[in-house]
């Protein structure tokens, strides 16, 4: 079992920044690879960046790379997703997600096991 964290969201203009956190904890969680998804209001969850608790790859949607950036911490088993140049578009509700085993991790809501509650970021124009 491993429960999920997040914390950091907020309402921003746009052009500014938040800095995103996932607070990870249980059972073997460097055995997971972690992802942050995102869903606005009437449309599906989507991918936004991930990473392993091991290794220096990231990924990333197109949507936001450039501007964002996935990181962890892993003594305290914390994910951050650092969000600059917000834009109005980025305004959803913020998951973090854990998947067990990955190699490289999955970019649908259904490879992953656990889920935190979310955050809410709100970008105003």
């Amino acid at each position: 079992q491993v429960q999920l964290v997040e914390s950091g969201g907020g309402l921003v203009q746009a052009g500014g920044s938040l800095r995103l956190s996932c607070a990870a904890s249980g059972h073997a969680v460097s055995n997971y690879a972690m992802a942050w998804f995102r869903q606005a209001p009437g449309k599906e969850r989507e991918f936004v960046a991930a990473l392993r608790w091991t290794g220096e790859n990231t990924w990333y949607a197109d949507s936001v790379k450039g501007r964002f950036t996935i990181s962890r911490e892993n003594v305290n088993t914390t994910v951050f997703l650092q969000m600059n140049s917000l834009k109005p578009e980025d305004t959803a509700v913020y998951l973090c997600a854990a998947q067990l085993w990955a190699v490289v991790p999955g970019r649908i809501p259904g490879d992953y096991n656990y889920w935190g509650q979310g955050t809410q970021v709100t970008v105003s124009s």
